[in-house]
Parts: structure tokens; sequence; C-alpha cells
């Protein structure tokens, strides 16, 4: 129940980014990034797509990852640092 609940209140947190958009200010992109991250914390079937624009358009999915503070990407730049002679 807490995780659906989650899950509407980022997607009305996503529909509402617009409206404070208009706002003078970079306003909606934190507003939308805040309603992504609900969004995408309590939905499998979104973290599903999520993963395919990731694999799909890498760039923009290495700014997700630095915006959502992924875990798993620190691992990966810090592996991917690390020349292969030494692995």
């Amino acid at each position: 129940m807490i995780r659906t609940g989650l899950f509407v209140s980022g997607i009305l947190v996503i529909i509402v980014s617009p409206v404070i958009g208009a706002i003078p200010g970079p306003g909606g992109v934190f507003v939308f990034a805040a309603g992504l991250a609900l969004v995408l914390q309590n939905s499998h079937k979104a973290r599903r797509g999520f993963v395919h624009v990731k694999r799909r358009y890498p760039r923009v999915g290495h700014y997700a990852d630095m915006g959502l503070r992924r875990q798993s990407a620190a691992r990966r730049r810090a592996r991917d640092k690390v020349p292969r002679a030494a692995r």
C-alpha cells in the first residue's frame, strides 16, 4: 500500500513539474527528478524501462545515475577507472 502511494505521488510530482517549470529558475528540473526517483524506486516495470533506455542511450543513463546517486553506478565508474592490466 505504501509503495503504491509513493508511486502515485511520484507520477503526480512528474505531472506538476511543467507547471513549476514555468516559474523562472531551474525548479521544474529538480521537481521532475524527484518524481522520477520516486517512480523508479517503487515500480519494477518503470525500472526495467529505465534500464532499456540506459542501454540504448548510455550518456543519458550516466547522468541519470549521477542524479539518483546510484551505488551500482559508483562501483561501475570505479571499476572502469582501473586499467585492464591491473585487474
